[in-house]
């Protein structure tokens, strides 16, 4: 039977698969025993457990009877009755897990018998201390018939925890032997699938990978050039690697045949008929559609050498004398360029005088406001002065005609004041008249009389002062009048300082104006200038790199026709004669 790669690999694989299903199936096997022995021995520790409970239940109901019988009081009862509510919960739980177990089921039916009778001991000792008192319940516990229950069911207790390690012994021996079958049947499946999928794969890599890498390595003298002495060894092998290298062969003799005809229009023979295998001959037809694009191509550079060998003559003798104007016209445009930078540095230096004076006329334009806004403050001020100074002056004509008023009112007190001189004089006289009886007139008469020499005196002091006064309000009358007339002569020059400077903040604004306008010309100009320095610089780099591109165009030209020449020295070598033949 002959069998292909693919079917040599597949059956290699499905080998280790029929193995690994094997080994997975024992060790499932052997894993499922093993999980249901651990079951069972947990399951067998669960009933031990319930068991000891069970005894422990009881000495714990056994305990709390002895101390209420001791103490008769109800707190050491508590442990009775926890104790009795675990023995119900045990007994429920080992009914179900020994339900299996029939043998169990009849022992754990004699402990519950076993069971009821003790509890009822119980209840007949603790009724017996609570209804006769605790020498009843000693009587009670000396007939020894609780320690014979106790004993009767440690017996019945002791037979299924008997039973229950026995089969604990041969459940953990089976769970043991379990471990030990998986444990053996992993280490020797897997030493076993490891031999055999070893030698399959020995064996496979033998059949495969020693005619793969033959091939490999010829691949590999081909990709790195050397395949003109290429030779591979083919075989009677049917499958795909026989057919491999018979086809490797084949390209190898293909690409030989390309090689010798490659190296023969490398050395300019152009002569060689190329015969593609086939007409999916990809690489045959493509050399052979070059061979004769070559020769076409061939033909139709001969000719167009010399139409460059002539045309190149021609194009050197007319950049010779571009070459030559492009120099002249670089020389004036450098010139020109000098000239105009000159211009643009007086239009600069004129702009920039234009640009202050236009600074200085705006700011003097922006101050005469300013003092325009000051002189009329200025002129309302000595308004506003020249109103007190009338108010001043007609408070001080009030104050002048007050002081004579005060005047006469000083000269009726000091007629008062003799008056009452007189009458203190004419009461004194009086009251000597009277003697003892009018000895209180006489002294009313003198405080009179020393009160009118007061007014009297007063009266003098007061109208010195009205003097005084008088003479300052006169001399004050005669200033103020004085400074009305100078605030008004201060108001006039005001009024014609506001307008002088009102004209010249007008002839300000007019020259600022002018300035800026003087300044905007001068900036316009001194762009202008910029542009037709920049466009005479772009121009002097144009004309350099005419001038530059008209050499280059020189030195090409003279490399053209220098190509040329070697062009027509190489064209020499080919042989087209099969094309010549042809047409």
């Amino acid at each position: 039977m002959k069998w292909t790669v693919g079917t040599k690999i597949g059956a290699g694989f499905t080998l280790a698969l029929a193995i690994l299903v094997t080994i997975s199936g024992v060790s499932y096997r052997s894993s499922t025993e093993l999980v249901a022995t651990a079951n069972w021995v947990t399951h067998t520790h669960k009933v031990l457990e319930d068991l000891e409970s069970l005894l422990s239940a009881l000495k714990d109901a056994e305990t709390g009877q002895r101390g209420y019988l001791i103490t008769g009081e109800e707190s050491y009862l508590e442990p009775y009755h926890a104790g009795l509510a675990e023995l119900d919960r045990r007994i429920k739980s080992l009914r179900a897990l020994t339900a299996d177990n029939p043998t169990q089921q009849q022992r754990l039916s004699l402990f519950e018998s076993k069971e009821a009778d003790r509890v009822a001991s119980f209840k007949e000792g603790i009724d017996a201390r609570k209804q006769k008192g605790f020498e009843a319940a000693r009587r009670f516990v000396l007939t020894g018939k609780g320690k014979k229950e106790m004993d009767e069911i440690r017996k019945v207790i002791a037979e299924m925890e008997s039973e229950e390690r026995e089969l604990l012994k041969l459940r953990t021996s089976l769970s043991e032997a379990s471990v030990r079958n998986t444990k053996y049947t992993m280490v020797l499946g897997t030493i076993l699938a490891f031999s055999l999928l070893a030698l399959v794969a020995f064996l496979i890599g033998q059949n495969i990978s020693r005619p793969l890498k033959e091939v490999s390595l010829a691949a590999e003298k081909i990709a790195a050039g050397d395949f003109l002495t290429l030779s591979v060894a083919t075989d009677n092998r049917q499958d795909e690697v026989g057919m491999l290298k018979r086809s490797f062969v084949r390209m190898t003799q293909s690409l030989q045949g390309m090689a010798q005809m490659a190296e023969r229009i490398a050395a300019g023979d152009l002569t060689v008929q190329v015969e593609p295998q086939s007409e999916k001959d990809v690489l045959g037809n493509a050399f052979a559609k070059m061979v004769e694009n070559l020769r076409r191509v061939m033909q139709e550079i001969r000719e167009g050498i010399n139409v460059l060998a002539s045309s190149t003559s021609e194009i050197m003798a007319s950049t010779s004398q571009v070459a030559s104007g492009a120099a002249e016209t670089a020389t004036a445009v450098s010139q020109t360029t000098t000239t105009v930078e000159e211009v643009k540095q007086t239009a600069q230096v004129a702009s920039q005088k234009a640009k202050q004076v236009s600074e200085s006329a705006q700011k003097s334009a922006q101050v005469a406001p300013l003092g325009r806004k000051s002189v009329e403050e200025s002129l309302d001020g000595m308004n506003r002065i020249q109103q007190q100074m009338e108010s001043i002056a007609d408070s001080i004509v009030r104050l002048s005609e007050q002081s004579r008023a005060i005047g006469e009112i000083i000269a009726t007190v000091n007629d008062l004041a003799e008056q009452s001189n007189l009458l203190a004089v004419n009461a004194a006289i009086e009251a000597a008249k009277a003697g003892e009886q009018g000895k209180g007139f006489a002294v009313v008469a003198q405080e009179v009389k020393s009160l009118a020499e007061q007014s009297k005196q007063a009266t003098v002091q007061v109208r010195t002062l009205l003097n005084d006064i008088q003479k300052a309000t006169s001399t004050a009358v005669m200033a103020t009048e004085q400074g009305s007339k100078a605030v008004e002569t201060g108001v006039k020059q005001s009024a014609e300082a506001g307008e002088s400077i009102r004209t010249l903040a007008e002839n300000i604004g007019q020259a600022a104006q002018a300035a800026t306008q003087i300044a905007a010309s001068s900036q316009q100009q001194l762009v202008g200038m910029d542009q037709v320095a920049l466009a005479m610089e772009n121009i002097k780099q144009a004309s350099s790199q005419n001038l530059a591109s008209t050499k280059q165009a020189e030195i090409s030209a003279q490399g053209l026709h220098e190509l040329g020449q070697r062009l027509k020295q190489l064209m020499e070598q080919y042989q087209v004669e099969s094309v010549r033949r042809n047409g």
